[in-house]
Order: structure tokens, then C-alpha cells, then sequence
């Protein structure tokens, strides 16, 4: 016989708990009347769905131990799927529960069909979740799992990515400080044929002028005090790899010449030593600074640009990433709420409109910390905009709502055309593509009326 899959019905009222049992017989039910029971069901079992009524002992009346419960099954299973009971005025409990993670709510007496429906919904999703999950690990991830986005533009890039990692060219990435330059860099690698071999990161800005050489080239035995050992550089360790310059922009003038020569013979002799060494390696570079102005300024080649930037991907800042800022906001919540056993975590709408509304000029890795901070020192879960350092944003949040902002855009369009026709309403319905008729209804749910010639002239 097919296993049957396991249902926790968790409700203190007895007759109602033996009627829940005999109506889901299709269902392995376990019972719980109280908090301890539900949760002790919840970690022996994990079961996928939980039908959780909100009023528990103590406090029958009051949906306060319900929602406990809650939060505490979302922390041990956050998987599994939670369908709550309510009374029939209690829809303001229930929006509380679903803001907390609840799936779906119901309202008491619960209808058979309407609960078999929910509960195979709930398991549907749970089993596509559990699948999904089992793909990705099977697969061990792709290489642009971590760039967490919506954003059209960074969509596109991750596309281009994919696209370039094929190609064994040169690419340069631009882009401001935190964009995630080197995210995209290991992708580059992982999605290459490279990617069984070493990935060799060397950042030109952090080391100094004197050492940087030695670094980039290595040095034969007695080529200067103290090189006591014939140490390979980091061109050399790449072979067959992938070489990653960060702040390529930063490399000293004279370093330029010899850097160039590698990439013009794909050979390189280290300090002191005579003989030239062939390396077969990618090199992938990246600078928040602007290649053009350097370059103008005399501070970077251009030889040497043309032959780093065969292909050049520019990454937005995140303050361009139309959803990103609140999208990454949420992943770093999750991310640094579970290392740091804070149980389940959220952002008031305040924080997310602060979030929005802030500049990053530390880009992605400015919001990670300051969510990093947030969850170690905040005294509640669910973090406000002071908790990040941010102040509340100034005005209304931006509408979301399609049909406002569908009219908005309606009523600019109509009286741009109307601006731009001096008030013709036949040349202005030619400029938006409608017919006169249309124009009118336009103008008049917005509002309008033509203040210039008559229609005809």
C-alpha cells in the first residue's frame, strides 16, 4: 500500500480533534491540544503540513500561544507548511499569523472541501520546494546561484556571463566598490573548462609597488635579501587557470610594460631568473575606477587596456537595481539569522522602505554588514530602520498598485502629447497612436482638456 503523508493537527478541542481525524483518514494525523505536544510532533516527524488552531492552553481565548507556536515550528521546520484556524472574526489574527510565515488560513467551521483542497496545495508546494531543492544539490549549483537579483540589467549580465565564461578572452568588470566584481569573476571560472583548475586572486591595490613584482612573477634564489627559495608568483600558480587582477586600475605605471609583455607572449621570466616559463591562463581583471580616464591621464596604458578588456561587463550599483536593495535585504536576514540562532527573523515595513530609500554608496557590501550588525545586536526580531543606522524614509512609499500607476502613466503620456501638439488633438492621438475618440475618454478620466486650436488646425 502507498504511504500515506503525514498531516499534524494541532487543536485543543476534543470532539473537534476526533472529527479533523475521521474526515482525513487519507492522511497518517498526528495530534497535539497543546504547545509542547505540537512541538514535540514537529521535531520527531517534520511533517510537511501542520493545521494549527490559534487558541492553545493556557489561553484558549487569545491567539497569543497559537502564534508562539508558530514562530517556533517556522524555526525547527521553516519547510513545512502551516495552515491556520481562526474564528470568523478573527481576520485580523489570521493576517498576523500569515505575516509570520503561516501559509494559508481558515476560517472555523472549517468546510471538508475547502480543507482538502488547501491541505493538497500545501503538500504540492512543499513536495516542488523539496525537488527543487534535490536539482540544485545534484547538480552542485551553478556559479551565478549566489547573485542574488531582479533587476533586468543584472539579469542580463548574468545571461552575458554565462555566455563570455565559453569564450577563453579577457574580460574586465567595472564597477563601483561591493557591486560583487569578484562574484562575477569566480563565475566566469566556474562556468569555464578552466574550472577543475586553480582560481588565483591577487588584488594590484593591496600590496605594495616593491613586492608587487615579486608577487605577480615570482623570484629565482639570492634575486634580492631575503629570497632565500626559488618561489613561483601568482601568473605562474594560475597555469591552466584562471588569474584574477582586482583593482587592476591601481597598478603601478612601471609594472605595466612587463604585465603587457605576458599577455602579448603568454610567458613570463621571474626576478633573477633567465629562462622564460609558457603559462596557459585566463585572465579576469576589475577596477572600480573609469579605464578611459586613466588612461587620458596617463596612468594606464592603453596597449595594455585593449589587451585586458577584450570583453568588459559593467556592473550597476546597487542603488540602480530596481527591487535588489529589499531582495538582498531578505536573503542576508535569513542568511545571518540562522548562523546566528536568532530563530526566525523579519524587517518592518519602515526598515524595507528605508532600505529602499538609502543610497548604499558601499553598495552590496555595505547593506550586507549593516544586516549583519543589525542581527547581533537588535533586541527584537523583527528589525526596524533604527536597528540598521538608517532613518525612516521621507514620504510616502513608492505605489505599487499596477492600475495607479497604469493611470499615472497615462495622464503624463496624454498631456506630453498634448504639450508637444500645442493642444492638437488629432496630431496629439497621431503621437500616441489612438484615435480621437480615445483621446477624449483619455483626457477626461485624467482630467484634461486640449488649451490649444481647435481640433482641425
Amino acid at each position: 500500500m502507498e504511504k500515506r503523508r503525514p498531516l499534524l493537527i494541532v487543536e485543543d478541542d476534543p470532539a473537534l480533534l476526533k472529527q479533523l481525524k475521521w474526515s482525513l483518514s487519507d492522511y497518517e494525523c498526528l495530534l497535539a491540544s497543546d504547545r509542547d505536544q505540537a512541538l514535540a510532533q514537529v521535531r520527531r516527524h517534520a511533517p510537511a503540513v501542520v493545521t494549527l488552531d490559534l487558541g492553545l492552553p493556557p489561553s484558549p481565548d487569545a491567539p497569543d500561544v497559537g502564534l508562539a507556536v508558530l514562530r517556533e515550528v517556522a524555526d525547527v521546520a521553516p519547510d513545512t507548511k502551516v495552515i491556520v484556524m481562526t474564528g470568523q472574526n478573527d481576520r485580523a489574527n489570521a493576517l498576523r499569523a500569515i505575516a509570520l510565515g503561516a501559509y494559508d488560513f481558515l476560517s472555523k467551521p472549517v468546510e471538508p472541501d475547502v480543507l482538502a483542497l488547501t491541505l493538497e496545495r500545501a503538500y504540492r508546494l512543499y513536495e516542488l520546494q523539496q525537488e527543487n531543492q534535490r536539482l540544485v544539490e545534484a547538480q552542485g549549483g551553478n556559479a551565478l546561484t549566489h547573485v542574488i537579483t531582479g533587476d533586468p540589467e543584472m539579469l542580463r549580465l548574468a545571461r552575458m556571463t554565462e555566455k563570455v565564461a565559453a569564450a577563453d578572452v579577457s574580460v574586465m568588470l567595472l564597477g563601483e566598490s561591493g557591486t560583487g566584481k569578484e562574484l562575477f569573476a569566480r563565475a566566469l571560472h566556474e562556468l569555464s573548462g578552466r574550472k577543475r583548475e586553480r582560481f588565483v586572486a591577487i588584488n594590484c591595490a593591496a600590496i605594495p609597488e616593491t613586492l608587487l613584482e615579486a608577487e605577480l612573477f615570482g623570484y629565482e634564489r639570492g634575486a634580492f635579501t631575503g629570497a632565500t627559495r626559488q618561489t613561483p608568483g601568482k601568473i605562474e600558480t594560475a597555469h591552466r587557470g584562471t588569474l584574477f587582477l582586482d583593482e587592476i586600475g591601481d597598478l603601478p605605471l612601471a609594472l605595466q610594460p612587463k604585465l603587457l609583455r605576458f599577455l602579448q607572449e603568454r610567458a613570463i621570466e621571474r626576478l633573477g631568473g633567465r629562462d622564460s616559463i609558457a603559462v596557459d591562463v585566463r585572465v579576469v581583471c576589475a577596477t572600480h575606477r573609469d579605464p578611459k580616464a586613466q588612461i587620458a591621464a596617463g596612468e594606464l596604458r592603453e596597449d595594455l587596456y585593449y589587451r585586458l578588456a577584450e570583453i568588459v561587463l559593467s556592473i550597476p550599483p546597487l542603488r540602480s537595481r530596481i527591487g535588489d536593495p529589499g531582495l538582498l535585504a531578505h536573503f542576508f536576514l535569513r542568511k545571518f539569522s540562522a548562523s546566528s540562532k536568532r530563530g526566525s527573523m523579519s524587517l518592518s515595513a519602515g526598515a524595507i522602505e528605508a532600505i529602499e530609500a538609502h543610497p548604499w554608496a558601499g553598495n552590496v557590501r555595505e547593506l550586507e554588514s549593516a544586516i549583519k550588525r543589525a542581527v547581533i545586536m537588535a533586541e527584537r526580531n523583527q528589525l526596524q530602520a533604527s536597528d540598521l543606522g538608517l532613518q525612516d524614509a521621507d514620504g510616502a512609499a513608492p505605489v505599487l498598485n499596477l492600475q495607479a500607476i497604469r493611470e499615472r502613466a497615462e495622464r503624463e503620456a496624454v498631456a506630453r502629447a498634448l504639450g508637444r501638439a500645442n493642444g492638437n488633438i488629432t496630431k496629439a492621438a497621431e503621437l500616441l497612436g489612438v484615435s480621437r475618440p480615445t483621446l477624449y475618454d483619455l483626457m477626461a478620466r485624467a482630467g484634461l482638456r486640449s488649451a490649444g486650436p481647435p481640433a482641425d488646425e
